[in-house]
């Protein structure tokens, strides 16, 4: 297992984080024998993260496994908030024990706030102001920390770029997740002109000038990346994109860069662990086997520059 340091938390996390969403779905509907196993397999190829959140409805399931190891991975999880809510930061802490009481934790390493940031809010996603302001997001967060309820705290980098790093720019947080993969990098670099996409360029930067940690998240595109099957629509967590477009765009991402690099999982999960500015890249679970190939991934180590090189002619044209 690599280590990375993670920000300015004084934590060093392996680059393989096990994410307990509903991309992979192992904690939703696996059986508990297949639970345990991928658990354990994780632990021992020394991951030393697990990430959860209350919407994914798996945080009560994870509390039970990690209950039955003698380890003590780091845990992060976060709170999805009604915006319309009058006092923004009591319900960040009540929602947030919640989390904990499912966890069977006192704390966790990092609560994080789940909402889209988007200039003005509207509908469920949250504005600067509402993370920011007295009484607001940042504060309830800030609240959990000084409480021992959360060791650090952070949000989860969607939404509008510009407000992303406005709130990522105000120094309150201590991490933030990182949309980063194969098909869409621009949140860790600028994009050639001729490429199409929402342009999260800034955020990494930003991040880095706050010495945040960074979860790298959808490294295989919501599983698009990783197999042509599924049995439901990929959400779309970016703007300006469908589903079609990102399988034309990772299937094209995927021949230039050629064989003998590892199976497409491997592939996508080495290319995030290209970028030396994440911490860790959460990986969606459906099985004990995906822990295995992410571990031989991982031992494989990042995609070598020159292989990388492949991509740049297809940035240029938008992978046409």
């Amino acid at each position: 297992m690599l280590y990375r340091k993670f920000g300015r938390t004084g934590l060093y996390v392996s680059v393989l984080g096990f994410g307990c969403g509903r991309v992979g779905g192992l904690l939703l509907s696996g059986s508990k024998a297949d639970r345990k196993l991928a658990v354990r397999r994780a632990l021992d190829g020394g991951v030393n993260w697990f990430d959860t959140a209350e919407a994914y409805g798996t945080e009560e399931a994870l509390g039970q496994l990690l209950a039955e190891v003698s380890e003590t991975p780091h845990v992060s999880t976060k709170v999805t908030l009604d915006p319309t809510a009058a006092d923004l930061a009591g319900q960040v802490e009540e929602k947030a024990h919640e989390g904990l009481k499912r966890l069977r934790r006192d704390q966790v390493t990092v609560m994080q706030v789940h909402n889209r940031i988007d200039d003005g809010g509207g509908g469920n996603s949250l504005s600067a102001e509402q993370m920011l302001k007295a009484g607001g997001v940042a504060e309830g967060l800030e609240r959990l920390k000084r409480k021992g309820a959360a060791r650090f705290i952070g949000f989860t980098g969607l939404g509008d770029t510009t407000t992303i790093v406005q709130v990522i720019d105000s120094g309150r947080f201590d991490s933030v997740q990182v949309y980063y993969n194969i098909v869409n990098p621009s949140a860790a670099r600028p994009m050639p002109s001729g490429w199409n996409g929402q342009r999260l360029t800034g955020v990494v930067d930003a991040a880095h000038r706050q010495t945040m940690g960074m979860l790298g998240i959808r490294v295989l595109d919501g599983g698009i990346l990783a197999t042509d099957l599924r049995d439901k629509p990929v959400s779309m967590m970016v703007k300006q994109t469908s589903e079609e477009t990102e399988q034309r765009k990772g299937a094209a991402a995927l021949a230039a860069l050629g064989p003998g690099l590892g199976s497409r999982a491997q592939i996508g999960l080495r290319f995030a662990l290209s970028c030396p500015h994440l911490g860790l890249a959460l990986i969606g679970v459906g099985e004990p086997a995906h822990i295995d190939a992410a571990l031989a991934a991982v031992e494989m180590g990042p995609l070598p520059l020159e292989t990388l090189a492949r991509l740049e002619p297809l940035y240029e044209r938008d992978f046409a």
